[in-house]
């Protein structure tokens, strides 16, 4: 299923690559920014990513979203585009990974495109304006909102934190940002952050699941899992998600692996994610919803880079799809081409 929209954006896509690829994100979301807020700039939005404004709304974690199809975290960390992302008919939209408080994130460059692969690597290193400071500009943008677009908000650890206290960081935001936000996504799995990713066993985290669901007020909590998890140990933790406090999954992050990869060279350090990562991504979840059942959503996150994704994400058991890299080599006309094929899948 490929579009006008699709192929215009491949003509210009090579000016955009020309450029650095972090400063093209950036300016990608303050472009984003000032099209939300005015009626002609959503409405340019609506035809940019021609995704229908009609599908039926599905529930999940008691939130009615409005399609099937929502925006990976890490894309908007700091909330600057939320109505934006609403006008671009996305269901939801999962802002961050914010920690308690702001950080640099690591030294650039820490943005990299592997073209071959439709992959980017990342270190990024949770670079956020903090908890507060997200907390209000999603307070400031909720009165514009579409009806049915969920706002999620992605948690995470700052660097500097001790083991010992890292479940104070994530308690710490999780009242920051709960207030505003639909639901709240616990990040155990970025690569880019040292020792996030010793949370992310089955032993850990219950206690971090219940004490995040504590301050939160009852939002859903869901669990972003890595997809360099061996078989086991992925299991164990599925086991263990579903016996907690959480209402759902998020699989994948991005992954330290590297094989397999087309590109010439490639940066060693930082999480890889896009089309090289799809297929961890079915297979994880199709065991975790076999593991699992229905005690869990499922949201699939990683290397969907086309509608025929989105419908394979599904047909392993996924309840929602997440775009992020596929966005960069297919442009903002996938969003409509993913939401047009979910809709068979109906809804409430």
């Amino acid at each position: 299923m490929r579009s006008w929209r699709r192929t215009a954006y491949r003509a210009v896509r090579p000016i955009l690559f020309a450029a650095d690829a972090e400063a093209i994100h950036h300016l990608t979301l303050s472009a984003l920014a000032l099209a939300g807020r005015s009626a002609p700039g959503r409405a340019l939005c609506a035809v940019a990513s021609g995704a229908s404004s009609g599908p039926a709304p599905i529930e999940l974690m008691g939130l009615r979203f409005r399609n099937r199809v929502g925006l990976a975290a890490g894309f908007d960390k700091d909330a600057v585009a939320i109505w934006g992302w609403g006008a671009l008919g996305l269901g939801h939209a999962e802002l961050g990974t914010v920690t308690a408080r702001p950080q640099a994130g690591s030294a650039r460059p820490r943005l990299f495109r592997l073209t071959a692969d439709e992959a980017l690597v990342n270190r990024m290193g949770f670079n956020n304006a903090g908890a507060e400071a997200v907390a209000r500009r999603v307070a400031e943008a909720r009165h514009r909102l579409p009806d049915g677009f969920i706002v999620g908000v992605s948690i995470g650890r700052n660097r500097e934190t001790p083991d010992e206290r890292a479940i104070d960081d994530y308690v710490h935001a999780a009242g920051a940002v709960a207030p505003v936000a639909d639901y709240l996504a616990i990040n155990v799995s970025s690569p880019n952050t040292a020792g996030l990713r010793d949370l992310q066993r089955a032993d850990r985290i219950a206690s971090l699941v219940n004490a995040v669901a504590g301050a939160c007020g009852g939002r859903p909590v869901v669990v972003k899992l890595s997809p360099d998890l061996d078989d086991l140990e992925f299991e164990e933790l599925v086991d263990a998600i579903a016996a907690s406090g959480a209402r759902g999954l998020i699989l994948n992050n991005t992954s330290v692996r590297r094989e397999g990869l087309r590109s010439l060279s490639f940066p060693v350090d930082g999480g890889l994610s896009g089309r090289p990562i799809l297929r961890r991504t079915l297979d994880r979840v199709a065991r975790a919803r076999d593991r699992a059942g229905q005690r869990l959503t499922i949201l699939a996150s990683g290397g969907i880079g086309s509608a025929e994704d989105a419908v394979a994400a599904l047909d392993a058991g996924a309840d929602l799809v997440q775009l992020w890299t596929g966005l960069v080599y297919a442009g903002p006309g996938l969003i409509g081409e993913s939401v047009l094929a979910t809709q068979s899948r109906g809804g409430v």
